[in-house]
């Protein structure tokens, strides 16, 4: 579906599903967009960063002015920690994957933290033409690998996840962005991220919406919840999982002594 940057769909004056889904489309057109002027390297990171951070900041400020944002790429104003609505945006993750063509691991991410929780959230999938979103949540297939699939950075899987991969007998699966490997999980391309290498929250407030939106297992490696709009906003752990799987890599975290 294409959306005009300029013209948001009626409902999403008063529906925040309908606006999240919309926001985090059109930034990624517009990320799609950069990516076709033949830039390269830092250019291409640099000019997606700052196009995607420039649309959404500009278009949540004309359609939910009395809200909030925390943004990767803006200030941290603290005056969201006194504010009851809180958008919570990555406007592009998986910046190194964006920048090497034609990869379709990178995504945008656009959460509503709303008096102490989630409430609405979307993450685009550009290259895919997919945005998951909690207003019409993916349904989760049923598990059609005989093996756990576990997603893992391609650069730098922590430590235990190997060492829970051979506990569980599990197949590690490599791909960029936080929101990529959260929603691989839904979309039965693994069963499990599990992560304990340092993020922030706007790694994982999206992703993490639409996951409990589709059913999914979301919390710290300890099982204790995932919280936002934090003073503090770096968030380092997190599991996302298929719910039978909850327990035994909750349990396997704990006496490995990660949590």
């Amino acid at each position: 579906m294409t959306f005009d940057a300029g013209s948001p769909p009626e409902s999403a004056a008063h529906d925040d599903h309908v606006l999240a889904t919309w926001l985090a489309t059109v930034a990624g057109e517009r990320l799609l967009e950069v990516r076709a002027e033949g830039l390269e390297g830092k250019e291409l990171k640099d000019a997606g960063d700052r196009a995607a951070h420039e649309l959404l900041m500009g278009l949540i400020a004309e359609h939910r002015p009395d809200d909030a944002v925390l943004s990767e790429e803006g200030k941290d104003d603290k005056v969201r920690l006194q504010k009851s609505r809180v958008w919570i945006v990555d406007p592009l993750d998986g910046t190194r994957e964006f920048s090497e063509v034609p990869r379709d691991d990178w995504a945008v991410h656009v959460a509503l933290w709303q008096d102490g929780d989630l409430v609405a959230g979307a993450v685009a999938q550009p290259a895919l033409g997919e945005t998951f979103n909690t207003g019409q949540p993916p349904v989760v297939p049923p598990r059609t690998s005989e093996r756990p699939r576990i997603a893992v950075s391609r650069s730098r899987p922590p430590e235990f996840v190997h060492a829970l991969a051979q506990e569980i007998d599990a197949e590690l699966v490599p791909m960029g962005s936080a929101g990529v490997k959260v929603i691989s999980v839904a979309r039965d391309v693994t069963d499990a991220y599990v992560h304990a290498g340092g993020q922030y929250e706007w790694d994982s407030a999206a992703p993490v919406a639409v996951a409990r939106a589709a059913g999914l297992f979301t919390s710290r490696v300890d099982g204790t919840p995932l919280e936002y709009n934090q003073e503090d906003v770096y968030l380092p752990d997190l599991i996302v999982c298929r719910p039978e799987l909850a327990e035994q890599i909750v349990e396997f975290v704990k006496r490995y002594g990660v949590a």
